[in-house]
């Protein structure tokens, strides 16, 4: 605890601060509440340990009200009311009291100390005192557990005595310098108690017997009729408390210090000081951690206990409910019930505290620089462990329900996740734990076997781009991993400025909605290169992507030529760093930022339509009130300040959303619902190592997709139908690929249409440069102007590619229409050889009129194996 508590700032709240602080709001908002409830029931405890001897005091002058136990109930029920006025009152008051009962306290220890070494009386010593005696310590020294008792029973009787010993933490937001003020005062009340409770324990051993009748006839005059015993050795027989209950001695005489002590009273007035310094620093604490707990608002319902009263804040809502928990308890009026039960919520107090100290040490944060320097972290966790055990070797049950309860609180905290973050030695350790796995990976070699995409995704902001994101997501979602990228192209001041900006708030939104990745954001001179740094330099280790997704380009015809070939090259970039490609097309496009910035404008109309209407009503309100004053005034004068704002308020327009397409906003969704019974057809037409079977494959095993059955479309000779199916079926499960049907396309080759072709020579018309019309100097000379367009021998060359694509568009159309996704083999440019319109063009003519397209294609790498 010292420890902890000198490693920063200290606030009130006590324990609850420092576990809560150290290990995280899930241990400390669990510990903060049992540690509160412990301490309300200590309450009861020591105020009902009051009453038992105030009760065995009316016992002694024949004045019981009741009976016993309903006496301890009355006497226990008056003294906490005072306490609680005294604690009510404030600090300053507790803190007289508590000074009043220490001098009483201590006059008391003194008085027992002197009492042991004054001459005893007959009447004592047939009460089984006889001052100093060898005969007796040594009689005394071993155990005698009598009606079951054990040492644990008794152990968890007499522990609550050391759990005052975080008094002085539990106060820690009302101390003036709580780091130097907690390890030193904890230190010496431990010392200071630990002797106290030593000598009290040593000093009566040494004089008392276990057992006497209080009979000063029970005595003996000859050694012959000795049993052996200390008493007898000192001429009294007190063997008849073998057979019957004595009243008197260690065992039976729970007033036994008031006998030995020099004056009785005063070790009563010192009962009457310890019990209720003792409550009264409970009832004190167990208000002081709830208010901080509440405070922090982990637990959303329990808010109401964390306002405070007057200039010291004082938590008067938890004096009350500390109150009635006590009272509940004190009416009870069994000791030795209660003590048990606060000894488990204490220990696992304990517990946490030096686990706490142990996790900051273990976790070897650089924040954890504690000023105190004598601990060890294997001794707190040693400790920890010690407690954990106690607590089942005093009551197994208990300790059960300890935890439980305990659990509960945790799960509890966890789920709701509570908008807190403290620095904990959990995060410290996640970090660790993060940044050894990622260190190990490098050790290990990759195989196939292993192989899971990685994606790098240009979703740019990632809210403005949330279906390609989803379509990611569902891919690599606990599979592998996904990094969302967004690059500022510009000059470097601007675009390092806006890339500064909004980093935390969009990995926050990642975060608030549920995707698992990561936010990365790059400021280069143009859009290719920002790309190309985030190809080279993305991820960490063997935690790099190896999948490059992007959406289509649907507006590439009227998009510039710098602009296409910066959008094309990062396709050749992504091929030449060894990365797969995925473009994601569909019907609506994926920028929805024109919707975002409608919804933030009505958002603010919104909340001024709102201040508006609370002017207005605060207008009326003030106007009614002058009205009032104005009559009882005779005044003639008009106010017209209310008409004037209801004339104003009617004339604010009707706000509605601003217009946006429908349609994309329902595109935006349709990768985030169930995708209900349909098919998801790949169409794998080229052997690029096995991604486009991949990634159909992964999805399948989604709970939005589960329902889609894969259908795999392949090219193949007419004359081979059969074969081909079933060399494909037989492929597919060694690669333990489940799928639903094999399609062997024969006429994948064939010619399209007419109409289809010239669809396509539409198409790309604006771009071509027709240079074979022209004659060769002035060929060359549009060729040098336009060095981008599509010449004709270009376009003579890749003539079947290009019917290719069309045909393909024609079987999609044909096969695939009613898909709820398609997988499609991308088709690659050759760099430097095929102009950027003409592959657009290709890509666009292959994808047109269809469900949702993924093309894709691997670098050739296999990511599919048949072994084991």
């Amino acid at each position: 605890m010292s420890a902890i508590c000198t490693n920063g700032i200290v606030r009130g709240g006590g324990a609850y601060y420092l576990i809560s602080r150290s290990l995280g709001p899930e241990f400390g908002g669990s510990i903060g509440l049992i540690f509160a409830f412990a301490n309300a029931v200590a309450v009861a405890m020591y105020v009902v340990g009051f009453s038992e001897t105030v009760v065995d005091l009316l016992k002694d002058n024949d004045a019981t009200m009741v009976d016993d136990m309903n006496d301890i109930r009355i006497v226990g029920t008056v003294t906490v009311i005072i306490l609680l006025g005294i604690s009510v009152a404030g600090m300053e008051w507790e803190a007289k009291a508590q000074i009043v009962l220490l001098v009483i306290l201590l006059v008391a220890i003194a008085n027992f100390f002197i009492g042991t070494v004054i001459p005893t009386t007959e009447e004592k010593k047939s009460r089984g005192f006889f001052n100093y005696e060898a005969s007796i310590f040594a009689e005394n020294f071993g155990p005698a557990f009598r009606n079951g008792e054990g040492f644990f029973s008794v152990f968890a009787i007499f522990f609550p005595a050391a759990t005052g010993i975080l008094a002085g933490a539990n106060i820690s937001g009302d101390l003036k310098d709580p780091q130097a003020a907690i390890p030193k005062g904890t230190m010496l009340a431990i010392f200071i108690t630990t002797v106290a409770y030593l000598g009290v324990g040593i000093c009566v051993a040494a004089s008392v017997v276990r057992d006497a009748t209080g009979n000063i006839n029970d005595t003996i005059t000859s050694a012959i009729n000795c049993n052996g015993s200390a008493a007898c050795q000192l001429g009294y027989d007190f063997s008849i408390c073998e057979y019957q209950k004595c009243n008197y001695g260690l065992m039976n005489n729970f007033q036994v210090m008031s006998m030995v002590s020099g004056f009785g009273p005063l070790i009563v007035a010192g009962i009457f000081s310890a019990t209720l310094s003792s409550a009264l620093a409970s009832l004190v604490s167990a208000p002081k951690v709830f208010q901080a707990l509440c405070k922090d608002n982990i637990y959303k319902a329990l808010h109401f206990f964390a306002k405070g009263h007057g200039k010291n804040n004082e938590p008067i809502r938890g004096y009350v409910l500390t109150f009635v928990i006590a009272l509940a308890f004190i009416l009870i009026a069994e000791l030795n019930t209660i003590a048990p039960i606060i000894s488990n919520f204490f220990l696992a107090s304990y517990a946490l505290i030096n686990f706490s100290c142990f996790h900051a040490s273990y976790a070897k944060s650089p924040g954890w620089r504690p000023a105190f320097k004598y601990y060890n972290m294997w001794v707190s966790l040693f400790g920890a462990m010690l407690c954990c055990g106690v607590m089942f070797v005093i009551n197994w049950w208990a300790a059960v329900i300890t935890y439980a309860i305990e659990l509960f609180l945790y799960i509890y905290v966890t789920y709701k996740k509570p908008d807190v973050n403290w620095g904990s030695s959990t995060q410290a350790l996640q970090y660790n734990k993060a940044l050894s796995s990622a260190l190990d990976l490098n050790i290990i070699d990759e195989h196939v076997k292993n192989f899971r995409p990685q994606c790098l995704v240009l979703t740019g902001a990632p809210m403005t781009r949330p279906a390609l994101l989803d379509i990611t997501h569902s891919i690599t979602k606990n599979i592998g991993l996904c990094i969302c990228c967004e690059l500022f192209a510009g000059p470097r001041k601007q675009a390092v400025k806006e890339m500064n900006g909004g980093m935390i708030k969009k990995q926050a939104w990642l975060t608030k909605n549920k995707k698992k990745a990561f936010y990365a954001a790059v400021a280069a001179e143009s859009f290719r290169e920002g790309a190309r740094t985030l190809l080279q330099a993305a991820g960490l280790g063997r935690m790099k992507p190896n999948t490059l997704v992007m959406g289509f380009k649907k507006e590439w015809r009227q998009a510039n030529t710098v602009d296409l070939t910066n959008y094309v090259g990062i396709l050749h970039d992504a091929f030449d760093f060894e990365y797969g490609v995925v473009i994601v097309r569909n019907s609506q496009g994926f920028d929805i930022s024109a919707v975002l910035q409608a919804q933030e404008e009505f958002q603010r109309l919104e909340h001024e339509r709102l201040a508006l209407e609370a002017t207005i009503k605060d207008s009326e309100f003030q106007d009614g009130n002058s009205r009032i004053r104005r009559f009882f005034g005779k005044s003639t004068k008009l106010n017209i300040s209310c008409q004037t704002s209801k004339k104003e308020a009617s004339t604010v327009p009707p706000i509605h959303m601003g217009e946006y397409n429908q349609r994309l906003v329902e595109a935006s969704e349709q990768f985030k619902k169930k995708q209900g019974k349909g098919t998801i057809d790949v169409w794998w037409l080229f052997d690029d190592g096995g991604l486009t079977l991949l990634i159909p494959h992964i999805l399948t095993l989604r709970k939005k997709w589960k329902d889609c059955k894969l259908r795999v479309f392949i090219g193949g000779k007419v004359n081979r139908i059969e074969d081909e199916k079933l060399m494909m079926a037989s492929l597919l499960s060694k690669f333990r690929i489940k799928f639903a049907d094999v399609y062997i396309v024969a006429d994948i080759n064939t010619k399209p249409s007419k109409e289809s072709w010239k669809f396509f020579e539409e198409m790309i018309e604006p771009y071509r440069l027709h240079e074979s019309a022209n004659d060769v100097p002035t060929a060359e000379k549009i060729r040098r102007e336009n060095p981008w367009k599509i010449t004709d021998s270009e376009l003579e060359m890749f003539k079947d590619k290009s019917y290719r694509q069309v045909r393909l568009n024609e079987l999609l159309q044909e096969h695939s229409r009613s898909a709820n996704l398609i997988v499609v083999s991308l088709p690659v440019a050759r760099k430097g050889t095929i102009s950027d319109h003409l592959y657009m063009a290709w890509v666009e003519i292959l994808s047109k009129n269809l469900p949702p397209v993924l093309l894709v294609r691997g670098n050739h790498k296999n990511v599919l194996t048949f072994y084991s």
